[in-house]
């Protein structure tokens, strides 16, 4: 199949043509599942050149086909009835099966923290908006590729807050020497982001510059004398209250968990989420503001799914949605 650059500067027509010519179906065969080009076919064919798709046989192609058919039947009834809260669309993922999806969910922790031992933060004075990644304090969308890393690139996410706040320096650090190095927690299998807040008390986190990600599990190369990022402990934040968390906010970036095996969240395109995402958690993420748009309080989160998910990289979502507010936490120094 031609590059992804080169069907995309073709018409429709053309990127047809060039399609099918790629999978050599047999003469009298059919590559698309009806007798003659539907609008569903179109926006398929515009998928696959869109995100530089490519399938090994025809039979992947019609399987992959059928995929987005299903996605595509779920974005537009989510976009007829939701009423204009939020948006959902067309992103790499439409046409991934719920098992594939799935395996990006590596959140492997407490479904809610108890409030006995939370501190209390002052919520007297919090300003109506806040946002670290016009402050300076987030680095660029980061993408886990098709591993359970989550909870590394939540944890990176709070300490490379934390980190610019102690020192004014934004530095972006290692995913890879969680998932290699941290043993208590299971790489792309899955881990939780206090864990691994405990592992980089006595394990300062390297660059990413010197620690690549390679979005697989690999052998701890740690070098000690490399690390940079130092934690002294973490504090969890009081479950279930919207207020707290944005207290919490106030203060820097934090890690939370979510549920995000939702098709709400899964092709999230705009607006803010304020219903059908539930509260079973399954993804670690980064809250790094609040705000309200449209009368509907948001909790802004960074995702770790690249930046041409969700608007830039980015979701906002209700307090009481996808258990944004029951499972946050954020490092000491």
């Amino acid at each position: 199949m031609r590059t992804q650059a080169t069907i995309a500067g073709l018409g429709a027509t053309a990127a047809i043509a060039v399609i099918a010519l790629s999978y050599q179906a047999p003469e009298g065969t059919q590559l698309f599942r009806g007798e003659r080009l539907g609008a569903e076919d179109y926006q398929f064919i515009k998928y696959v050149a869109e995100f530089g798709k490519s399938y090994g046989t025809r039979a992947e192609f019609n399987f992959r086909q059928a995929q987005f058919a299903e996605t595509l039947a779920k974005i537009e009834n989510h976009n007829a009835q939701n009423g204009g809260m939020s948006t959902v669309g067309i992103n790499h993922m439409a046409d991934w099966t719920p098992s594939e999806y799935k395996k990006l969910l590596g959140y492997k922790g407490v479904q809610k923290k108890a409030t006995l031992g939370a501190e209390l933060l002052d919520e007297s004075n919090l300003d109506a908006t806040v946002n670290w990644v016009t402050k300076g304090a987030v680095t660029p969308v980061k993408n886990q590729g098709q591993c359970g890393s989550c909870w590394a690139f939540s944890t990176t996410g709070s300490v490379e807050g934390a980190m610019f706040l102690s020192t004014g320096k934004l530095q972006s650090f290692s995913e890879q020497q969680l998932v290699d190095c941290d043993k208590v927690d299971q790489g792309c299998n899955g881990g939780l982001m206090d864990n691994a807040f405990k592992y980089i008390e006595t394990n300062p986190l390297e660059l990413e510059s010197n620690y690549p990600y390679t979005g697989r599990d690999g052998s701890c190369s740690y070098t000690k004398s490399k690390g940079v990022a130092k934690v002294a402990g973490f504090k969890d934040v009081a479950a279930g209250s919207a207020s707290q968390l944005k207290a919490a906010i106030a203060k820097g970036p934090v890690s939370v968990a979510i549920e995000a095996d939702q098709s709400v969240f899964q092709f999230y395109s705009g607006g803010v989420i304020t219903s059908g995402c539930g509260s079973q958690l399954d993804h670690g993420v980064l809250a790094v503001g609040y705000g309200t748009e449209s009368g509907s309080d948001y909790i802004l989160v960074k995702n770790s799914w690249g930046a041409s998910w969700g608007v830039d990289g980015y979701v906002k979502m209700a307090p009481s949605q996808c258990g944004v507010t029951t499972a946050a936490s954020y490092p000491t120094e």
